[in-house]
């Protein structure tokens, strides 16, 4: 027994040397793109990928090559001028003047050309707005409204003549309350008239004395009093049966300057504190010739304007 003990013994031992351990390998697994994707995540921060536009709008050009003033109307009391020069002009003015063209002032002069047809020298009165060299824009105070207005851009010599490089179009600025030309008799439904102008005689009014206290307001404010007349010229004729009635009426409106006398058809007329003036006719059948005449206050400058109009029915 103790023989066969020990020969077990011996064969353990054998075995036991003889055994190794056994080493298990994972298989390794091939990872997708989403997953690389995901991985690399956990250390780089994604930058944003920036989206260009399919079709890329050009800016807007500094010039267009061309010499050129616009004016424009901002409200009753402001223009707007804007402008370019090309340096085609700049050229030809530093060689024509010189030394001159160093020591000359950039000047926007701005002219009152209401109710003329403007040849440049004859505008009821300008002033002068001195700008940089670099600006090609201006706001202009005009001080008026219910005007006429033209702008030369242009360079004050040392000796003060002024040279017009451009000159701008005409603008006419509105003015600055309801407007004083109106018709005999209003044209829209009395209700109506009420709600758009009941603020001005006040709310809780009836509709027919709304109409007639703007009326007498209008027919106060309308003219001087010295030839226009608001009186209806149609009398209504008491015949029987169906009957028609039909006449027209002439507005002459202008200004000039407060303190000058103005006649219409050789009668004198008294001018608003602004300068402005308007009249009514009665405008019969034919040519009418109606001129108006304007002294300055010193007696020294006249102008004269005469509007021609001609009447035919049928």
């Amino acid at each position: 027994m103790a023989i066969l003990r020990k020969r077990k013994n011996k064969l353990n031992k054998a075995a036991r040397k003889e055994k190794k351990p056994r080493v298990v390998t994972a298989k390794k697994e091939i990872p997708s793109a989403q997953e690389v994707l995901i991985e690399k995540a956990k250390y780089y921060t994604p930058q944003t990928q920036k989206v260009q536009p399919q079709t890329r709008i050009s800016d807007l050009p500094g010039g267009y090559g061309i010499d050129k003033i616009v004016l424009q109307v901002r409200d009753p009391w402001w223009c707007h001028a804007y402008w370019e020069v090309t340096g085609e002009t700049q050229e030809r003015l530093k060689s024509e003047l010189r030394d001159e063209f160093l020591r000359a002032k950039r000047i926007l002069r701005v002219y009152d050309v209401s109710h003329i047809i403007f040849n440049g020298r004859n505008a009821h009165r300008f002033f002068d707005i001195h700008i940089n060299d670099y600006t090609n824009s201006w706001y202009i105070d005009t001080g008026g409204p219910g005007r006429s207005w033209c702008v030369d851009l242009g360079l004050l010599l040392a000796d003060g003549k002024f040279i017009t490089v451009m000159r701008s179009n005409t603008v006419h600025t509105p003015l600055e309350g309801p407007s004083w030309v109106t018709d005999e008799e209003w044209m829209i439904p009395d209700d109506m008239f009420a709600r758009l102008y009941g603020l001005g005689v006040g709310f809780g009014s009836s509709p027919t004395r709304v109409k007639k206290l703007w009326q007498e307001r209008l027919k106060r404010e309308l003219g001087s009093g010295a030839i226009s007349s608001v009186s209806s010229p149609i009398a209504k004729k008491a015949v029987r049966g169906f009957w028609l009635a039909v006449n027209t009426e002439l507005i002459v409106y202008g200004a000039t300057e407060p303190n000058a006398k103005v006649t219409v058809e050789g009668k004198g007329i008294n001018l608003r504190p602004d300068g402005t003036f308007s009249l009514r006719f009665a405008l019969p059948e034919g040519k009418q010739a109606i001129p108006v005449k304007a002294a300055s206050f010193d007696k020294k400058e006249e102008r004269t304007i005469t509007p021609i109009v001609s009447k035919e029915t049928k």
